[in-house]
């Protein structure tokens, strides 16, 4: 315990000490401050070091020529990309308008086609009522008048008319037609029959 109070004793001693010498410097560097000693000696410092280097001179960029090439360079550069976006834009609208008219063409000839079926439709009808009215007045004939008209007619347009007319009918126009062209119309129908029946 003895040993304690001894050591608690030197540190307050110790202590105490270093309070003072804190003081001092303190109190020193106030004294300094307040006559300028300190400003003096920052001077001489900062004057000492700049007279033991050298004087640089401020650096200078030595490749300006080269960076203005560069410069240059991008600049034209820039340029041209500006140029080609400006032309690509144009190409993209014209390709637009392009398609647009293409649309309307299409739409166009769609249109046109289904007039022109129609009208085929409609001729194709016309054309088979003309035809069955045509089979129906030589089915009506008597036998020996139209056979006389199927002799004057090509064969083939003969076949065309007996093929479509009533079974009776079309045997009593052929009985009344030459042995040759009855043959004939006879060979056409089978032809006729023949490629059907292939089909």
């Amino acid at each position: 315990m003895n040993s304690r109070k001894g050591k608690g004793k030197a540190w307050d001693t110790g202590r105490g000490a270093l309070l003072v010498i804190a003081a001092m410097l303190i109190a020193s560097a106030a004294v300094r401050l307040a006559s300028g000693t300190g400003q003096a000696i920052a001077q001489e410092l900062l004057a000492a070091g700049s007279a033991g280097t050298p004087e640089e001179k401020p650096q200078q960029c030595e490749d300006i020529p080269r960076l203005e090439e560069v410069l240059a360079s991008l600049s034209g550069r820039k340029e041209q990309l500006e140029e080609r976006e400006r032309q690509l834009a144009e190409r993209e609208k014209a390709l637009s308008l392009a398609q647009e008219e293409l649309r309307r063409n299409l739409s166009r000839l769609e249109e046109a086609e289904s007039r022109l079926k129609a009208t085929i439709a409609q001729s194709l009808s016309a054309a088979e009522d003309d035809l069955a009215r045509l089979t129906a007045v030589y089915e009506n004939m008597k036998p020996k008048e139209a056979a006389v008209l199927f002799e004057q007619m090509a064969p083939e347009f003969a076949a065309g008319f007996i093929g479509r007319m009533r079974p009776d009918a079309a045997a009593q126009v052929m009985a009344g037609l030459s042995p040759q062209t009855a043959y004939s119309i006879s060979v056409i129908l089978a032809g006729r029959n023949t490629r059907q029946s292939e089909n």
